[in-house]
Parts: C-alpha cells; sequence; structure tokens
C-alpha cells in the first residue's frame, strides 16, 4: 500500500501542467538591506529568479561580493536562481569613443555605485570585457559555480559597439520590458508603492522581464517587500509563474551545455 501511494504522488507530481505564462524577475545588487527579504518572498512562491551582480558597497560597510555576503549567494545558487555580471565596478556607460578610423574599440562611462561618487573614465572593449568577468571569478570564487552566460549594463545603457565587446567575451545582454520595469529606483514621493504596485499588476504580461534591486539608497520608502510580496501574489493569481532567464526562448541556447567532444577511436 505504501508503494502505491508513494507511484500515486509521483504520477501527480509529474501530471502537473507546467506554466505555460512565465514572466522573468530579475535583481540588480544595490545596498543589499533588503536581500534577506527578497530571498525570503521568492522561497515562498517558490519562484526562480535572475541576480546580475556587481561589487557595490552595501548598507553594512562592505561590498555585495565580499566574504561577508558570499553565504548569502550560495544560497542563492543552491536554490537554482540564474546568474549574470552588471560589471564590477557599476560602469554605466555614457557614449563611444571612435578612432581616426572611426573604429570604436574605447568607451566612456560614469563609474557609480551605491554612495561612491561618480566617477567618468574610459575604458576599452578588452578592459571592459575584463570587468565583465571579473565578476564571474569572483563569484567561482564564492559559490564554486559559473556565471551565467548573461550581463546587463547598469542603467541598461548601450550601444552596438557596446554589446558586440561583451559578446566578443561571451555575454550577450539581458534588458526588461517597459511594463517590467518596477520603478524601485524612482523617488518615493513621487513615486509611492501602492501606485507602483497598482502599475505591474496592470502591464505586466507573460513573456516579460522584470527588473528591481537588492536595495536603492535614494528610495525613503523601501520597494521590497512591500510591493514585491503583493505582486508576485497578484500575477500569480492572473496565471502568471517565475522563470529563471535560462527558460527564456531568447536566451536558453546560451545556457544549453556544449555537447561533448568525440571520443578518438584507438
Amino acid at each position: 500500500m505504501k508503494a502505491l501511494l508513494l507511484l500515486l504522488a509521483a504520477s501527480a507530481a509529474v501530471a502537473q501542467p507546467a506554466c505555460d505564462k512565465p514572466v522573468y524577475l530579475t535583481f540588480d545588487t544595490g545596498h543589499m538591506g533588503v536581500a534577506p527579504l527578497i530571498a525570503q518572498t521568492l522561497k515562498k512562491h517558490n519562484a526562480k529568479a535572475t541576480f546580475f551582480l556587481a561589487s557595490e558597497p552595501t548598507q553594512t560597510g562592505g561590498t555585495t561580493l565580499d566574504d561577508n555576503w558570499a553565504p548569502w549567494w550560495r544560497e542563492r545558487v543552491a536554490e537554482g536562481h540564474d546568474f549574470g555580471s552588471h560589471t564590477w565596478d557599476h560602469d554605466v556607460f555614457l557614449e563611444d569613443l571612435p578612432d581616426a578610423d572611426g573604429k570604436v574599440t574605447r568607451f566612456k562611462f560614469r563609474t557609480q555605485a551605491g554612495v561612491n561618487p561618480p566617477v567618468v573614465r574610459e575604458l576599452t572593449a578588452e578592459q571592459y570585457c575584463a570587468s565583465l568577468k571579473k565578476v564571474g571569478e569572483r563569484f567561482t570564487a564564492m559559490t564554486g559555480k559559473p556565471l551565467g552566460p548573461i550581463f546587463r549594463a547598469p542603467a541598461g545603457r548601450t550601444s552596438p559597439a557596446l554589446l558586440s565587446a561583451a559578446k566578443a567575451c561571451g555575454f550577450a545582454h539581458v534588458g526588461w520590458a517597459r511594463a517590467g520595469f518596477l520603478g524601485d529606483e524612482l523617488p518615493s514621493g513621487a513615486h509611492p508603492n501602492a501606485q507602483l504596485l497598482e502599475k505591474a499588476l496592470r502591464d505586466i504580461k507573460a513573456g516579460d522581464i522584470l527588473v528591481a534591486h537588492l536595495g536603492i539608497w535614494e528610495r525613503q520608502d523601501p520597494w521590497a517587500p512591500a510591493v514585491l510580496e503583493p505582486l508576485m501574489t497578484g500575477l500569480e493569481q492572473r496565471g502568471l509563474c517565475f522563470a529563471p532567464l535560462r527558460d527564456h526562448p531568447r536566451y536558453a541556447p546560451l545556457f544549453a551545455p556544449l555537447p561533448a567532444a568525440p571520443s578518438k577511436k584507438p
């Protein structure tokens, strides 16, 4: 009888229909003050998300990728989320810097993360690539797992030349849907949580990529979990579910394992 019950339970689990209306919830790093609350909310909803990592200052005086936060990132890996680069120094693209022949191999950025004062600087394509890869190296050191082949440019600002430079070193850019801009980085006074929640519940549709942060310094009324919890509940009530970017039709091929090398015959 016990074996029969186990078989029936397994069959029921297999028979459950997969959600065919996914949305892709993504988080960029921030001051990390709400990171534990966000993790709790994701676990409560059994939801998978995607995190984009940069080395940013935290409310506790460290950085998002320091040893104090390594256990938190390992827990997210164990839960099955996806991870991408957000550039090491949180470099916001400003403009291409073409050479005398019109070829773009350098870029201008505003390097700005949290409470750190902004600095305008130039990077070559190789230096930008190194910044993306540095996040991956640190992520692997913390978690033992590789970073995904994806990145998000801070503020979402790019150019064709910048995207080409990133692609050349193995990174595809991930933006977000217009309705997926959840507004947690906007001023609380002009954009209160109730307004952001109403807009998101009204406009988000299946297939959208959503973007929020693990804490925004400037926002006085924290967005998470005040908006995140009712947003996730409301979207689920509409029949939507939450998937990592490895399930997105545009990015899934990038996550596919490489085919095994053919064995050499003796």
